[in-house]
């Protein structure tokens, strides 16, 4: 089965092409000013990289987010437009999921997925990840880092880029309390990679756990953050191209 996986949380745009559980080919696209006019250029990039065409892909997983508004509606209506042309399965992952699974370890650990939500907030979530086994203790929250810390005891692996924001607090109220035990993982993990996207799907793929096109909206834990008052255009499609 290939598989071509986009995450447009962040500024950063990620890509894989994946035949099952490996990946052929994955790139990092460094921000740009206008997503909606450069994604479908960057995806023909990858999958002539991979030496695969749109109409050989056979399913599509993408970050829902929580994130950048725009950059995930662009991102999906992109392969709701790619759907239009070759109607393939297609899988939904939310985007903290994609950030723990960068938590690599050989033990079991507990895995703290925090991203900066701006206005004093975090987008969280708290895993149990044993090797590429991960399990929500938490559901997907929107909250202060107060009410985060509240929630962990033992070794916890804190991942995601509001590590900055929140170093010197977790440390202090580590001290303070002694219920938990903050391991920081390394900058380059703390965004959503297309790579960990590809294989969340994959492992939903193989049990036949596909969500329907119609009905796929991205994760928005700001509920004022999902009015629209006009909605985003699809992206063109080269329907050449894409044959």
């Amino acid at each position: 089965m290939k598989i071509l996986a986009v995450e447009t949380s962040t500024k950063h745009l990620s890509i894989a092409v994946a035949e099952d559980d490996t990946i052929l080919v994955s790139r990092s696209v460094p921000p740009k000013r206008d997503l909606s006019l450069s994604i479908t250029f960057d995806i023909e990039r990858v999958l002539q990289k991979a030496g695969v065409f749109l109409h050989q892909i056979d399913a599509y997983v993408v970050g829902l987010g929580p994130g950048s508004f725009t950059s995930l509606r662009v991102g999906l209506s992109m392969l709701k437009a790619f759907i239009m042309v070759n109607d393939r399965l297609v899988v939904g992952v939310p985007s903290l999921d994609v950030i723990a699974m960068n938590v690599k370890s050989r033990k079991p650990v507990q895995v703290c997925v925090i991203s900066d939500a701006r206005r004093n907030l975090l987008y969280s979530c708290l895993y149990e990840k044993s090797g590429t086994v991960l399990k929500r203790k938490t559901e997907h929250m929107l909250k202060p880092m107060a009410e985060v810390l509240a929630l962990l005891s033992g070794e916890v692996h804190f991942v995601g880029d509001g590590i900055p924001l929140c170093l010197q607090t977790i440390k202090e109220e580590s001290v303070r309390h002694f219920k938990f035990t903050p391991v920081f993982e390394d900058e380059k993990n703390w965004l959503p990679n297309a790579r960990e996207l590809a294989y969340l799907g994959w492992q939903r793929l193989v049990k036949k756990d596909v969500d329907k096109i119609e009905t796929l909206a991205p994760l928005y834990l700001y509920p004022e953050d999902c009015q629209v008052s006009h909605p985003v255009p699809l992206p063109a499609v080269d329907q050449g191209q894409a044959k």
